[in-house]
């Protein structure tokens, strides 16, 4: 990546601009840090957006921290919730970090990267160092969270420790003594508030980077309710049918946030035939978590189950009892990620059995192919 990149490329918003800049040009590392909080197992490219960012600071020479947020995940972060988030034991968090750092590490290279936990200083904070840090915020001030606006005009009730949360990853940048940090958009009053004690602690001055939030395929939020994820483990077939899903207007952002295309490059890409920018988005997608040899095979697959009309040679087959229902089957084999989800989908004249509509929930299934939706096959034997 281009060091003009660093500031601009898959990047929301820069607070302030002027200081990154002048960070930046002054020749010196940088030291920078992305926070989580595994709260979940499994990771969809969306998720990868600010570890790419953090991976190009990385390359770029800068001094790059990953900080696993093992004390505040068992508090829970309240960004995007309409309601309070199930905070975690220590042991979940361990447990998902594991599964979270074998997947990341597709995209991040942790030999360039520090790993800390901030279980580390934040447990041993005591009431009166929680208070000291509490002094230079207002009640006013976080409350102004919009999560929490919507909550009271809903009713809702916004808890204390929520209230704790921001101060606490705001200690993060503080106790790091950090020159910038980065995070998703929903992320930036959490780092703002880290700017807010830099400054009050007299640490160095630090600026905010927000990533874009990549929307999933259908264009909404990016969400396994949705079925709308490309997950960064989904095999090679698999991932490459789902960007070729990816709806049209949300190409310049996957290329952007997702690929290291050069956007000069991705302007004219994506002024020609879409079909075929779709198709170098897609190869340059599972090329990164998959090599140049499985995207050139998914490509192959593609075609000849899409544009030559066949079936895939790599079907699952299943043996199942006669009389069983279409419903159960693909429930079981996980074509749909729920039953609710598998009653919408055969309302909608999503499934087929042998290229013919099964138009019922009460449908049994018969041997052949079994195809829900446009990518996922089953073979049936009875």
């Amino acid at each position: 990546m281009k060091s003009d990149d660093l500031l601009t490329r898959a990047v929301e918003k820069v607070i302030p601009e002027d200081l990154a800049k002048s960070k930046l040009k002054s020749g010196k590392p940088i030291r920078i840090y992305l926070g989580i909080d595994p709260t979940g197992s499994k990771l969809h490219i969306g998720h990868t957006v600010p570890l790419r960012k953090l991976q190009a600071f990385a390359e770029a020479g800068h001094d790059v921290i990953f900080l696993v947020g093992s004390f505040t995940a068992m508090i829970g972060d309240p960004s995007g919730r309409d309601e309070m988030r199930n905070a975690l034991t220590k042991k979940e968090v361990e447990e998902n970090f594991k599964t979270y750092k074998e997947q990341a590490s597709k995209v991040l290279d942790f030999k360039k990267i520090k790993v800390t936990y901030n279980h580390e200083w934040l447990e041993k904070l005591t009431p009166q160092d929680l208070l000291k840090v509490a002094s230079f915020f207002t009640k006013q001030q976080l409350e102004q969270r919009d999560m929490f606006v919507k909550r009271e005009e809903e009713g809702k009730p916004v808890y204390v420790n929520e209230l704790m949360y921001p101060l606490l990853q705001g200690y993060d940048s503080a106790h790091m003594d950090v020159d910038a940090e980065l995070g998703a958009t929903d992320q930036e009053f959490n780092m703002l508030a880290g700017r807010t004690l830099n400054k009050a602690l007299g640490k160095r001055e630090k600026f905010v980077l927000t990533v874009k939030i990549l929307l999933g395929t259908d264009g909404r939020k990016m969400s396994k309710t949705y079925d709308n994820c490309i997950f960064i483990d989904d095999e090679p077939n698999d991932m490459f049918g789902k960007v070729m899903s990816v709806n049209d207007d949300l190409m310049r952002d996957y290329f952007e946030c997702c690929t290291d295309v050069p956007m000069d490059e991705v302007k004219k890409i994506i002024k020609g035939d879409q079909r075929s920018a779709k198709v170098r988005l897609a190869k340059e997608i599972v090329t990164l978590y998959h090599g140049e040899k499985a995207a050139d095979s998914a490509s192959e697959a593609f075609d000849k189950v899409f544009k030559d009309k066949e079936v895939p040679d790599d079907m699952v087959e299943v043996k199942v009892k006669k009389g069983t229902k279409v419903i159960d089957v693909i429930v079981e084999n996980k074509l749909v990620s729920s039953k609710s989800e598998a009653r919408r989908v055969i309302e909608q004249g999503g499934v087929k059995l042998n290229d013919k509509a099964v138009d019922s929930i009460d449908t049994e299934v018969g041997e052949g192919v079994l195809k829900v939706g446009k990518r996922k096959f089953l073979k049936v034997i009875i």
